[in-house]
């Protein structure tokens, strides 16, 4: 028996360094992601990501968020809904989560049908792998099933005309408590499955998110900078916190093509002339005092900026405000060396070159007049996923479904239908003032 053992072992080895060859020697033909210096990065060869390919969404879309147990933590497709809701309100996207937890790509593939292609989606997410790389040393078998999987439901989804965005498996934290694997095993296996999932997108013509290669690399400078407690992958080193979260949702949100802008106020002083991009009305400006009401909201998030529990410090690790997160101020013709903005409750100081260039007030006023609104909508998005959670895993595979499948979604439909009213509800204008105070 030790004989068979140490010849399979031995075996397996063998096939290891044979796949690692042909992937090596196939790798010259593919571009890499640019590496952090540290050593830790040394044995990654992340392949280039594809650029977004502009807008990939369109008005009226329904999109279905599909994962695993890190989906159904309802943490980064929270921050995707309400984004998209609040944001991009022009677009007037339906969003549901899909979760699951424990699942792997295989699992999804199998349910895909009764749970989500019944609501007819046009744009479906995926963020699978995390369990399917089984948490350990990459073998070539996983990459195997994982991408036969994959593909198929990739290609299943395309059959029913919906658009994919294909997301990468994050990464492990220093332990995970279930597994004998290091750390660096691990994450070696996740990279394997996201370059697998760059060639399944490149082959399916499907966008691809990258979610591992991110998380790996803010999550190593958050260490840096906040100290070894932070997180990124979370403290069971798998299911991120909101740090780790807003870093899936920017990959997302990212691949979406979405532009960012959510506003530009330009002021004049000269003139006094006032402009406003669409979704922002103007109701005058007296003595450098605007009075605005606007139909479309900044992401609003605040908390501890140094805590992987908190999106706030994400902010700082991955580009989200100045990529995603736009609402600026720009004020030209000032004649006072600097001045006082007053939003809110917050002042900040700004020099008159700092706000002709523009200043984003997402990004400086972390507490501001959209923050109780967009506090009220991110609630209402939070229980609609909750539900969605309810509906799909205990009702619709629970006796009720068991017994009576179509009955059980017209009745949760009902349901559920009273959550986004709930969201409609909240996400009302907001009208604010802005002043504009020289200093002496």
């Amino acid at each position: 028996m030790r004989i068979f053992k140490a010849a399979r072992s031995i075996g397996l080895s063998i096939a290891c360094v044979a796949f690692c060859v042909i992937a090596l020697a196939q790798t010259p033909s593919r571009a890499l992601e640019t590496k952090p210096s540290d050593p830790f990065f040394a044995k990654f060869n992340p392949i280039k990501a594809p650029a977004p390919a502009g807008l990939l969404l369109k008005a009226g879309d329904r999109i279905m968020i599909c994962g695993d147990s890190i989906t159904e933590q309802r943490m980064y497709s929270r921050i995707i809904e309400t984004y998209l809701t609040v944001c991009v309100p022009e677009l007037q996207v339906a969003v549901r989560q899909l979760g699951w937890s424990g699942e792997r790509a295989p699992g999804f593939l199998a349910r895909m049908t009764n749970d989500c292609l019944r609501f007819v989606p046009t744009v479906a997410t995926l963020c699978y792998g995390m369990n399917d790389h089984e948490y350990r040393a990459f073998e070539p078998e996983i990459g195997r099933r994982y991408r036969d999987s994959i593909t198929a439901i990739v290609q299943a989804f395309k059959n029913h005309g919906v658009r994919v965005v294909l997301g990468s498996p994050g990464c492990v934290g220093p332990k995970v408590p279930w597994s004998k694997a290091s750390s660096e095993e691990m994450n070696l296996s996740l990279c394997n499955l996201r370059n697998i999932c760059i060639e399944v997108a490149s082959k399916e013509g499907t966008a691809f998110a990258d979610v591992f290669w991110p998380m790996l690399t803010t999550g190593f400078e958050a260490k840096r900078r906040f100290g070894e407690d932070y997180m990124i992958a979370g403290k069971d080193s798998v299911h991120p916190d909101w740090a780790g979260h807003l870093v899936m949702a920017y990959a997302f949100l990212k691949t979406m093509g979405l532009d960012g802008n959510i506003g530009t106020v330009k002021v004049d002083l000269a003139t006094e002339r006032v402009t406003l991009t669409p979704g922002h009305e103007l109701h005058g400006m007296t003595k450098g005092e605007l009075t605005i009401t606007s139909h479309k909201y900044p992401f609003c998030a605040a908390g501890d900026v140094n805590r992987d529990n908190s999106i706030r410090s994400a902010m700082a690790l991955v580009p989200f405000n100045q990529q995603l997160n736009r609402f600026i101020l720009i004020v030209t013709n000032a004649p006072a060396k600097s001045y006082k903005i007053v939003w809110g409750e917050t002042t900040r100081t700004y020099s008159a070159q700092q706000l002709a260039s523009g200043v984003n007030l997402a990004e400086d006023f972390i507490l501001n007049p959209f923050s109780e609104p967009f506090r009220k909508v991110d609630e209402a998005v939070a229980a609609k996923q909750n539900y969605e959670t309810r509906q799909v895993k205990m009702l619709f595979h629970g006796d009720e479904g068991r017994v009576d499948m179509p009955a059980t979604v017209a009745l949760t439909e009902k349901v559920r239908e009273k959550y986004v009213e709930q969201i409609e509800d909240a996400f009302t204008p907001v009208t604010h003032t802005i002043r504009i105070v020289p200093e002496q």
